[in-house]
């Protein structure tokens, strides 16, 4: 039940690191009726301001890769903007969307819904099963409030509205700001600037034991265009590789892709995070989606991308 190639969608978050990655795999794919409103064009925390655009846009389809991000240092300084403002840009799209009667609502979140010492890999039915991670407790409510905001639309009112939950995302238009940026986007910053400077030495928090899931952010936009053009049965789906790897593992690889040839010092006074964080995607690749990108191929690609905009990296402000 695939949307014809002129049916207009909105991208809310087109400028960012997913949001741009669907608006090409759409574009590939012929779809001609693209929606995307920059943040000063279109401030998503305002309800009326949506109202307005959405009614009069008269928009077919809407994919929320919108949201308030950052790293546990962030998430910890600004508890009350994670928590409110996400609510307020999910709450105004998918309510607007609802009584739009716009049919068609892909909903994008994050891995840290799930419980801090949930079983691994993860299952979409731990949701709501036991506590947090406190350092990102904030911005996983808020997405836990939209899935279950989408949920009870398909179940009151029949629309097609579906949650997405990827797992660490990274590629081209990442974030690269060390203060804010995820691990493997800081790696390649970090082993690149050391590469720059006499291949000198890379501290790293923690001993690298972790085991990390990645996936490539043109893997996810497939998975969000498959969404969209199939009506998929639940309300809920995990994406991600099902592959994870330590983060000491993760730090060699990309060291020899950066081509830093310097010594890697683990800083063990530094916290490890969770032990393990592995997603199950086996609902999302029983209906057909599965990741083609393989890790090294990814991080090939991000680092190019990278090298080519090393002077404009993306920063994060409150």
């Amino acid at each position: 039940m695939g949307l014809d190639k002129t049916a207009k969608i909105y991208i809310a978050g087109h400028r960012g690191m997913v949001g741009s990655a669907v608006w090409r795999a759409l574009e590939k794919k012929g779809y001609s009726n693209l929606i995307g409103q920059s943040s000063q064009e279109l401030d998503l925390r305002n309800q009326e301001a949506v109202r307005t655009f959405i009614a009069k846009e008269k928009l077919d389809a809407i994919i929320d890769a919108a949201a308030k991000v950052g790293g546990i240092l962030a998430n910890k300084d600004y508890p009350y903007q994670f928590i409110m403002e996400n609510m307020q840009i999910q709450n105004n799209l998918i309510d607007t969307a609802l009584h739009a009667g716009i049919e068609k609502f892909v909903f994008l979140g994050s891995s840290c819904i799930y419980p801090k010492m949930a079983p691994q890999p993860l299952l979409e039915e731990y949701l709501l099963t036991d506590s947090l991670e406190p350092t990102n407790e904030w911005y996983a409510l808020a997405k836990i409030s939209g899935i279950k905001s989408c949920e009870a639309i398909r179940k009151q009112f029949g629309k097609d509205y579906v949650s997405l939950m990827p797992t660490n995302l990274y590629g081209i238009h990442d974030n690269f700001d060390l203060t804010s940026s995820h691990v493997l986007p800081a790696m390649i910053r970090k082993f690149h600037e050391a590469k720059e400077n006499d291949h000198s030495p890379v501290t790293l928090w923690g001993t690298g034991t972790p085991m990390r899931e990645f996936l490539f952010v043109d893997d996810m936009a497939q998975a969000v265009v498959f969404a969209l053009e199939n009506q998929l049965p639940d309300y809920l789906y995990n994406v991600g590789t099902g592959e994870d790897l330590s983060i000491e593992k993760l730090a060699w690889t990309i060291q020899q892709i950066v081509g830093h040839r310097g010594q890697i010092i683990w800083d063990t006074t530094k916290p490890d995070g969770t032990p393990r964080k592995l997603m199950d995607s086996s609902k999302m690749n029983q209906l057909g989606w599965k990741h083609q990108i393989a890790l090294e191929e990814g991080i090939e690609e991000t680092y190019n991308w990278f090298l080519a905009n090393v002077d404009n990296v993306k920063k994060v402000s409150f």
